[in-house]
């Protein structure tokens, strides 16, 4: 206990790489973050646009059936 493993010292370089590695970085890299939450975002809130249906499926093909309403007023008894 109270040892720096290598997971410690490799940790402790990229926070040290990042704040020392030069100007604006770590104001560029949270941009980046910022712009792909946002893109994440926006693509969860747009919906998605239906498929089209070709012109020679066979659901375009396919007469519709006629209902089943009987002609006349009176209950139809079987």
């Amino acid at each position: 206990m109270g040892g720096l493993s290598i997971w410690h010292l490799l940790i402790l370089a990229v926070v040290a790489l990042l704040l020392f590695g030069g100007r604006g970085k770590i104001s560029d890299l949270m941009g980046d973050v910022g712009k792909g939450i946002k893109g994440f975002r926006s693509g969860l809130n747009e919906p998605e646009p239906p498929a089209p249906i070709a012109d020679n499926s066979p659901e375009r093909l396919a007469p519709i059936p006629a209902s089943p309403v009987p002609a006349t007023d009176q209950p139809v008894v079987r």
